[in-house]
C-alpha cells in the first residue's frame, strides 16, 4: 500500500532528483519505484502492455509518465508518484522539472528536499546543468547527496570512463563544500545498482542506492524547532453573532497549542493563543509543522498578513530591513543595483533594491568575479535594502530564511538570507518592543473603529520639495474627508516641534530621527482611536519611511510625493507628477486610499 501524506513520519526522507536534461532522472525514479515494489498493483503490467500494443520499446521513464498522467485526471491514485519504501523508511521524491520550478519549490518551502541524487549520463558525461543543478544543492543546504553515472550499459560498463566522470564531478563539488557520500555507476533501464547489486559492475564493490538511502539521517523534526508560523490572513466572522477573529497560516515549524503566549515580528505585538479553530482536528492536541491552522487569542491586538508568529519563550526570529543573502538567478534581464524588486519570503512580499553585489559565482565553473551585475544562471552575495523591516531566520528554519526574488511578476531567482545587517531602526524596533508589551490595550476593536468611521485608521505623508504644494493639498485632503464625515486631522509639523519635541527644539545635536520617531508615536496613538492622520513633510528619505513603519505598523502607512521628480530614495505609493489644480490632486489620493482600503466606497 502506498503511504498518504499523513502517513508520512519523522525517520521518512525527502529526496529530489536532480541532472542535465535526458540524462536519465525519470529512469531512475521509475526503476526506485518498480524495484521496491512500490508502484500500484498492476501499473507495470499496465505499462508494459500499452507499449506492446503500440509497437514502443518498454522504458521505466513511462511508468512515471503513466503516473502523472493518472493524477491529472484524477484517477485513484493520490500520491502514489511521489512515494517509493524500502524495509527501513518511506521515501518522497520531490519534483524538480526546471530550473525555476525547483528554485521556486525549494526556496518558498513548498518542497523541503532532505537528500539527492545527481544523476550524470555516463556517454555525455558532465554537462553544464549537471553543476548548476550541484550549485543549487549547495546553496539550498543539502549536504545528503549520492553521485549517479547513469547509462553505464551504453559504455560496455567501463570502469575508466566512470572513474573519469567521478573526478570531474568530484572536483566540482569539492568547491562547493558538497561531498557525495558515494558515486555509483548505475543503469536506471537494466536496473543495476539502482536497489540489487549488478554483477555486471564487478569492479564497483561499494553499496546499491536504495543501500545508501537507507543509511542518510532525516532531519531533526521540525515540530521541535522554535514556532514559527508566517500569517498568511486574518478573517473576521461576523454571522449570528459569531465575533472569532482568525489568524491564519502553515505552521513552518515547532507546534501551538491553546494557551501558548506568542510574539509577532516585525511588530512585537503579543498575545496568548484563546482556541485553535481547525477545522478537522481536536481544538486540544497541538497542530504540529507542516499543517495550515487558525487560531483566535485572548486579546485584540491588530497584526498584518507577512508577520511571523513565535513563542515568546523560544529564541525570537531577525528582524531587519537589510539583508546579506547568496542567491541563484535565473532572470531573463540582469539582476542590477539600480532596479526595483520584490522579495517574498513566507508570507511577506515587499520592495527591494540591491545595495551591494559583494561577489559572483558563475554557476557552472564557479569562477568569481567581481561585477555590478548578476547575469542569469550566476550565484550571488549581495546585500539587499528593503523597503521595510521583514522577520526572518538564519537558515535553522528553512521555511523562513529562503526567498524568491520576483521581477516584473515573475519568480526570477532565490536564495537564503546569511545575516541580518544593522539598519537605521533597530535602536527604534527596541523601544517599539518595549512599548508594545506595555500597552494598555482598548477594550474597543480596531475592527469596531473601522466599521463605525467607515475607514482604516492611516497615516498619510505626503512629502517632496519645499515649495511644491504639499501643505494646502494636505489642508485640501483634510476638509474634503472632513466634510465626508471621515474621522481625519491634519498635524502640521511645527505642532509637534514645539510642543512634543520642545525639550530637544534648538539644541546643537541633529536630532532629525528623534524628531520623527516622536512624530511616528503621536501618529500611533491617533491612528489607535481609528483616524486618518495627515501629516506633511520635506523630501522624507527612506531612512525616515522606515521609522514611521518600524513605530507605526508599515500598511496604515501611504507616502505620497508631490514634485515631478523624487529626490530621495523613498519608495512611495504615490506621485503626484506634475502641477495640478488641487482639487484633482486630492481626488487622484482619494482614489489611492480607496484602492489601498483604508477608505471604504
Amino acid at each position: 500500500m502506498i503511504p498518504s501524506t499523513s502517513q508520512f513520519h519523522h525517520d521518512d526522507l525527502a529526496i529530489v532528483v536532480v541532472g542535465h536534461v535526458d540524462h536519465g532522472k525519470s529512469t531512475i525514479i521509475g526503476r526506485l519505484l518498480a524495484d521496491t515494489d512500490s508502484l500500484p498493483t498492476g501499473k507495470l503490467e499496465q505499462v508494459r502492455e500499452y507499449c506492446r500494443r503500440n509497437s514502443r520499446p518498454f522504458e521505466y521513464a513511462f511508468l512515471l509518465d503513466a503516473l502523472k498522467e493518472e493524477q491529472a485526471q484524477g484517477i485513484t491514485i493520490e500520491t502514489a508518484r511521489c512515494f517509493f519504501r524500502t524495509a527501513r523508511r518511506n521515501y518522497l521524491i520531490l519534483d524538480a522539472p526546471g530550473h525555476i520550478e525547483f528554485l521556486k519549490n525549494m526556496v518558498t518551502g513548498a518542497s523541503r528536499a532532505q537528500a539527492a541524487l545527481l544523476v550524470i549520463d555516463a556517454v555525455e558525461g558532465v554537462q553544464e546543468n549537471s553543476r548548476r543543478h550541484a550549485t543549487m544543492l549547495s546553496l539550498l543546504g543539502i549536504r545528503q547527496v549520492i553521485g549517479l553515472v547513469n547509462k553505464m550499459d551504453l559504455t560496455g560498463y567501463d570502469r575508466a570512463r566512470f572513474d573519469e566522470i567521478v573526478k570531474e564531478i568530484a572536483a566540482f563539488m569539492e568547491q562547493l563544500q558538497i561531498f557525495p557520500q558515494v558515486y555509483i555507476p548505475v543503469s536506471g533501464r537494466e536496473g543495476d545498482n539502482i536497489a540489487h547489486t549488478s554483477h555486471k559492475t564487478s569492479w564497483y564493490r561499494g553499496p546499491t542506492v536504495v543501500e545508501v538511502l537507507d543509511q542518510f539521517q532525516p532531519e531533526k523534526p521540525s515540530e521541535e524547532k522554535p514556532f514559527r508560523m508566517p500569517v498568511q490572513g486574518i478573517y473576521r466572522f461576523t454571522q449570528d453573532g459569531d465575533n472569532r477573529r482568525i489568524i491564519a497560516g502553515t505552521v513552518a515549524s515547532g507546534k501551538i497549542s491553546a494557551g501558548a503566549e506568542l510574539t509577532f515580528h516585525p511588530s512585537g505585538k503579543s498575545g496568548s493563543v484563546n482556541s485553535i479553530e481547525v477545522v478537522t482536528q481536536d481544538p486540544d492536541v497541538p497542530v504540529r509543522a507542516g499543517y495550515p491552522t487558525g487560531f483566535t487569542l485572548k486579546e485584540q491586538i491588530y497584526i498584518t498578513r507577512g508577520e511571523i508568529a513565535a513563542c515568546t519563550r523560544d529564541q525570537a526570529p531577525q528582524v531587519s530591513s537589510r539583508l546579506k543573502t547568496s542567491l541563484f538567478w535565473l532572470g531573463r534581464s540582469s539582476l542590477t543595483k539600480d532596479k526595483e524588486y520584490f522579495i517574498k519570503l513566507g508570507t511577506a512580499k515587499v520592495k527591494a533594491r540591491v545595495e551591494e553585489i559583494r561577489k559572483v559565482l558563475n554557476a557552472s565553473n564557479l569562477h568569481s568575479q567581481s561585477k555590478m551585475t548578476i547575469e542569469r544562471n550566476e550565484v550571488g552575495e549581495c546585500i539587499w535594502i528593503l523597503e521595510k523591516a521583514i522577520a526572518f531566520d538564519l537558515g535553522e528554519i528553512p521555511e523562513t530564511s529562503r526567498f524568491v526574488v520576483i521581477d516584473n511578476y515573475e519568480i526570477s531567482g532565490g536564495g537564503t538570507v546569511l545575516e541580518a545587517l544593522e539598519d537605521q531602526q533597530g535602536a527604534i524596533r527596541e523601544k517599539v518592543f518595549l512599548r508594545n508589551s506595555k500597552w494598555e490595550k482598548s477594550s474597543i476593536t480596531p475592527e469596531e473603529r473601522a466599521i463605525k468611521y467607515g475607514q482604516k485608521s492611516a497615516l498619510i505623508l505626503i512629502t517632496g520639495p519645499k515649495d511644491s504644494g504639499k501643505k494646502p493639498i494636505a489642508r485640501a485632503l483634510e476638509k474634503r474627508l472632513f466634510e465626508e464625515g471621515r474621522l481625519v486631522y491634519f498635524l502640521g509639523i511645527g505642532s509637534v516641534l514645539y510642543g512634543v519635541d520642545a525639550d530637544i527644539k534648538g539644541s546643537k545635536v541633529n536630532n532629525r530621527e528623534e524628531h520623527i520617531r516622536r512624530l511616528a508615536e503621536v501618529s500611533h496613538v491617533l491612528l489607535e482611536m481609528g483616524a486618518i492622520l495627515i501629516v506633511t513633510a520635506v523630501e522624507l528619505t527612506q531612512a525616515d519611511l522606515g521609522i514611521f513603519e518600524t513605530v507605526v505598523l508599515p500598511d496604515r502607512v501611504e507616502t505620497i510625493w508631490v514634485g515631478a521628480h523624487i529626490t530621495t530614495d523613498i519608495f512611495c505609493d504615490l506621485q503626484l507628477t506634475t502641477p495640478m489644480p488641487q482639487e484633482k490632486a486630492v481626488e487622484t489620493i482619494q482614489i489611492e486610499l480607496l484602492r489601498s482600503g483604508i477608505l471604504n466606497s
